[in-house]
């Protein structure tokens, strides 16, 4: 992987927040550098995510994440046709404006795969930032935009060349793209929320971009807004759609059976909603939606679909509804649990985490990817009832990982089924806030959601080190402090710590493709690795950067003061977290309270407590956060 200056998305420090539990250990020697397959190519999980329609509505082509490949499948028999291969972790796909090629964003390896609609092969594959989500062509075929999730960044790609032309700044975490009816507008959406001042709401956006100037020109707020998913433009350019989270990270969990952990909701906005962003929810009163993650819009305007991918459901909105409500409201709804009984029409159970959601030309078929059973279900939208199921041809066989998987992205184990591991761990990573955990204490030890990738190794858990494995990290306490309910069985608890220990870690794009370090990077390893200050001082073994920072994912896995501790804290001492892809995780330290890797020096660290760094110039520091980034 080349090397490349460009701004990336910082990232966390704290605890891992998975549902698990105390019990086996068996499974946690799953090889932890490769992606979780199964062991035979012939016998795959597929993990459908994204769909795309051929212009005559005779194909699907359907992108599958955990099998790296796309299936074109026979719309009307059901009947997968072809299989072809692309790069790894594929998370987005569309067609171009005359349906000839599809275009696949290839997360893992930052590429994208260009396939020849007629001869269905690989013709070209292209370059992007990194960690490409979504990939979108401008109506007239010409540019291609892509959203990049880890530099949190637009690609705009030339397709006559294949070459990126520049890089449009986007909200953290740019997962998620939609074209106007017109094709004069471009929205991305995010699944990050920008990193701000400690402990205040989150805050997201949607980013609109004019395909003409090939310039961003508003940046819609959302307001204590989480993750921020797919989105969806009517046929007339009036209305647009995207699901979110609405966390309550900033007050104890204990209020999960008095209100809610996350909001389940829509930012609506357009002509028809009027000026800015209205937010609205789908929750009911004692029934939660958890993950609404995709949305479609009939072409008469008359219903939209909403995938809830932890409460495997689709949600039906009766639109005209829904604009004649937010029109009548007297002030903001998005906290109204009773609001939703005003627009919603049914519920339609699907598959297990349904994820792309696809309407046929005529808006007569609705298809749903189910990600975790591999299959399509296929619902009429004049009833609202599933007709059929499309069986993708995946792995059949249930293997630890894949039950673990499962208990992961499903809310059915919470209190009315409000959220999941997924809602905290955005697709198995983080998602970027900070939480007041009742198990520490009403208002004390406040917490950054630490990434779950590649945990073996990096014991103990919690920033306080308090759970010496992952089993006892989010044991029986998951049922009285999170779910508030009764959860997991022993087996079940067993397969969701086989899952969440046997998740990879993504690449660093800090790398250069042999190992080898820049300049800058090598003098930063000098710092790290320094044992004297500037003034031929002894650096005190313990405030050695390589001393606490040791072993093979950079953690000496013991307890250290480095004189981060807050008023809140309970006691001054926090584990030492890896370094492993810690670019990629801010804000920083136990508690999220730097915003990027130079705060925890510039800001955090005046006493030399954190190592000895105040010796260091700018340029010196710059050198010592570059190596870090190489992690």
């Amino acid at each position: 992987m080349r090397l490349r200056p460009i701004r990336v998305v910082p990232g966390s420090a704290a605890i891992v927040a998975v549902m698990a539990v105390a019990v086996v250990f068996a499974f946690l020697a799953f090889t932890l550098s490769a992606k979780a397959k199964p062991d035979s190519d012939e016998a795959r999980y597929l993990n459908p995510r994204e769909m795309v329609l051929s212009p005559d509505g005779h194909r699907l082509y359907v992108m599958c994440e955990g099998s790296d490949e796309v299936r074109i499948v026979d719309a009307s028999s059901g009947k997968v046709l072809q299989v072809v291969a692309v790069g790894h972790m594929p998370r987005g796909i569309s067609l171009s404006p005359d349906g000839r090629q599809i275009y696949v964003a290839n997360s893992w390896v930052d590429t994208l795969s260009v396939i020849d609609a007629s001869s269905l092969k690989v013709v070209r594959t292209l370059a992007t930032g990194f960690e490409p989500n979504s990939v979108v062509s401008d109506r007239e075929g010409k540019t291609l935009y892509v959203a990049n999730r880890l530099s949190s960044d637009i690609s705009v790609i030339d397709l006559e060349s294949g070459q990126e032309t520049k890089r449009l700044l986007a909200g953290r975490g740019a997962s998620y793209l939609a074209l106007s009816a017109d094709g004069k507008l471009l929205y991305c959406t995010h699944v990050y929320p920008r990193i701000g001042a400690h402990r205040t709401p989150p805050e997201s956006e949607v980013t609109v971009i004019d395909t003409d100037r090939q310039r961003v020109i508003e940046r819609k707020p959302l307001h204590n807004v989480g993750g921020v998913f797919h989105i969806a433009l009517s046929a007339d350019g009036k209305l647009g759609v995207a699901p979110q989270l609405r966390p309550k990270n900033l007050v104890p969990l204990a209020h999960v059976e008095h209100g809610w952990a996350f909001g389940d909701s829509l930012a609506l906005f357009g002509e028809d909603v009027g000026g800015g962003v209205v937010q609205v929810p789908i929750d009911e009163l004692d029934r939660y939606f958890a993950m609404p993650y995709a949305v479609a819009i009939t072409p008469d305007k008359s219903k939209l679909y909403v995938s809830s991918s932890g409460a495997d459901s689709i949600t039906v909105i009766d639109i005209p509804k829904m604009l004649s409500y937010v029109h009548a409201a007297s002030g903001p709804i998005a906290n109204d649990l009773s609001a939703s009984a005003n627009y919603v029409v049914t519920r339609i159970p699907v598959g297990r985490n349904p994820k792309g959601l696809l309407l046929s030309g005529d808006g007569k078929r609705l298809y749903v990817a189910n990600r975790l059973d591999d299959s399509i279900s296929v619902i009429d939208t004049n009833n609202d009832v599933v007709v059929s199921s499309i069986d993708l041809g995946g792995k059949q066989d249930m293997t630890p990982l894949r039950r673990g998987e499962r208990i992961f992205y499903t809310a059915r184990f919470a209190f009315q089924g409000q959220f999941s591991c997924a809602n905290c761990h955005i697709d198995a990573t983080f998602d970027g806030l900070q939480w007041d955990l009742e198990p520490d204490g009403f208002g004390v030890d406040i917490v950054d959601n630490r990434s779950i990738e590649d945990l073996s190794g990096t014991e103990p858990f919690k920033w306080n080190g308090g759970n010496p494995n992952m089993a006892t990290e989010c044991g029986p306490r998951t049922e009285k402090y999170f779910y508030r309910s009764q959860s997991y069985n022993s087996a079940e608890l067993a397969d969701l710590v086989s899952y969440v220990m046997a998740l990879p870690l993504r690449p660093n794009r800090y790398r250069l493709p042999a190992g080898e370090l820049t300049p800058a990077q090598e003098r930063g390893k000098a710092i790290f690795e320094r044992k004297t200050n500037k003034f031929g001082k002894a650096i005190a073994e313990s405030n050695q950067c390589a001393y606490c920072h040791s072993g093979p994912k950079y953690t000496n896995q013991k307890l250290a003061d480095v004189g981060t501790g807050k008023k809140t804290d309970r006691s001054p001492l926090v584990d030492v977290p890896q370094l492993t892809n810690v670019a990629y995780s801010g804000p920083y330290l136990h508690d999220g309270s730097a915003r990027s890797m130079e705060e925890i020096w510039t800001i955090f660290n005046p006493k030399d407590t954190h190592g000895f760094t105040n010796d260091l110039t700018k340029d010196e520091l710059n050198d010592l956060i570059e190596y870090l980034r190489t992690l």
